[in-house]
């Protein structure tokens, strides 16, 4: 009857050892399997990958305000996605052609009226979405901000979609 006893508690004991083991190497399983399976489908974007992104975008709103300073106006056109909404002030642009021709008079002179360049950029982890924001400058002078919104479309091109301005708030203590 000892014997059985011992033989009981040394079951009991083992079982709860392998008990114990079988969870963690299912545990292990499981996530090496969630692992291997976010490996296969793609998983999450890495940083790097939306850090590669964020610079494409801020290239790609450098080509845009150049093509203003070049006063290359099909250049300029080439960003615009052809859905794209642009405010201005009370008015707003819907669409590429509408976006176009409220642009094109800001072409005529030989100089840009203004220019703009990103201080800061932003993409969604999926990839496909990006903000760009940063002054808009007139005679050496940051008189307003800049908000663009990019989405990376079929053709692998960042294209804008939603572009507003603000003006720079005046000196509060003035």
């Amino acid at each position: 009857m000892t014997q059985r006893v011992l033989y009981s508690s040394d079951r009991r004991h083992h079982g709860e050892v392998h008990g114990t083991a079988c969870i963690r190497n299912m545990a292990f399983l499981i996530t090496a399997l969630s692992m291997l399976s976010a490996c296969a489908t793609g998983g999450p974007p890495q940083r790097a990958t939306v850090v590669g992104a964020e610079e494409a975008v801020r290239s790609t709103e450098l080509a845009f305000a150049k093509a203003m300073a070049d006063r290359d106006f099909d250049a300029f056109v080439s960003h615009l996605s052809v859905d794209a909404i642009f405010f201005d002030g009370s008015k707003i642009q819907h669409g590429a052609a509408e976006v176009s021709g409220a642009w094109k008079p800001l072409f005529r002179d030989p100089k840009a009226p203004f220019s703009w360049a990103p201080d800061h950029v932003e993409v969604l982890a999926s990839g496909e979405l990006a903000l760009s924001t940063g002054p808009v400058i007139v005679n050496d002078k940051v008189v307003g901000r800049f908000n663009s919104i990019w989405r990376l479309e079929a053709s692998h091109t960042w294209r804008i979609v939603f572009d507003k301005g603000e003006s720079v708030c005046a000196d509060a203590t003035k």
